[in-house]
């Protein structure tokens, strides 16, 4: 199996202009796009694909940043497949589970994550003849949140691999030691009253920007720190790591407010 190198002080900078404080390290933590992870990533796939003969992968496949598998080809040529675990033809579900976590150790490079990171969170057996396994990728000492750090790996019971699709984070062990230095200075009380006094600015699915204030009738719920990931705005082709209170509104136009543990700030609304 091929391995992915990145240089770690390369992989890992932190913006230019946000510090928590004059001897606490840079924050937030950002994971910069590397075109090795990307070739890595590609050649992975290749020498596994070129023994069943199928379509090979380019770039166009692959997520930014995190150069994991967004989706495989439509056309791939030869069928690609699951390890075969027992000596049924058919798996039963522990079997599946195996060949499963032996399939993403295989294809750890493309996944972004390793079995040990990843916790099966859903098997769906679909009418269609599709079976689904969904993971979930925890490495960090708060859970990930944002719209990463998720596996989905589309089989048929015949082993055959019809699609995978990875938001994991590679590189996360060392984010984690980086964000280990981290300390939160804004308590679940502070994030709850940051929304009741300043309400919440979000922007809809068509693209306009609303403030909403909170009312009596609205309940506010913080019960845990997270790790954030998105998109970095002020550096391209990377990603920010936050550390955030995840605060829950009833009877609002969004569900949940994510504000920053260091810096009191609002950095996503869902």
């Amino acid at each position: 199996m091929i391995t992915l190198l990145t240089g770690s002080c390369a992989a890992l900078q932190p913006p230019n202009s946000t510090v928590p404080g004059p001897t606490g390290p840079p924050y937030p933590i950002i994971l910069t796009e590397q075109s090795e992870r990307g070739e890595a990533a590609i050649l992975a796939f290749n020498r596994i694909a070129q023994t069943s003969g199928s379509t090979k992968v380019t770039e166009d496949y692959l997520e930014p940043v995190t150069a994991t598998i967004k989706g495989l080809p439509a056309d791939s040529g030869t069928p690609l497949y699951l390890p075969k675990v027992g000596s049924n033809v058919e798996m039963d579900e522990e079997e599946t589970r195996e060949a499963l976590r032996r399939f993403i150790n295989e294809w750890r490079v493309l996944i972004g994550s390793s079995p040990s990171q990843l916790s099966l969170i859903e098997r769906v057996d679909r009418p269609d003849g599709r079976k689904i396994a969904l993971y979930e990728q925890r490495v960090f000492r708060y859970p990930l949140r944002g719209d990463y750090g998720k596996l989905q790996i589309h089989f048929t019971a015949n082993r055959r691999l019809l699609n995978l699709i990875s938001s994991c984070i590679p590189d996360s062990e060392r984010l984690q030691s980086a964000l280990a230095g981290v300390t939160p200075s804004l308590t679940t009380e502070n994030a709850i009253k940051h929304v009741r006094d300043k309400g919440v600015s979000y922007t809809d699915s068509f693209g306009n920007q609303h403030t909403f204030n909170v009312s009596g009738s609205n309940q506010i719920d913080s019960r845990e720190l997270v790790t954030y990931v998105m998109p970095s705005k002020p550096e391209a082709n990377s990603l920010e790591i936050h550390i955030a209170w995840e605060v829950m509104v009833s009877n609002a136009p969004f569900k949940t407010v994510y504000i920053d543990a260091l810096n009191d700030e609002v950095i996503a609304v869902r």
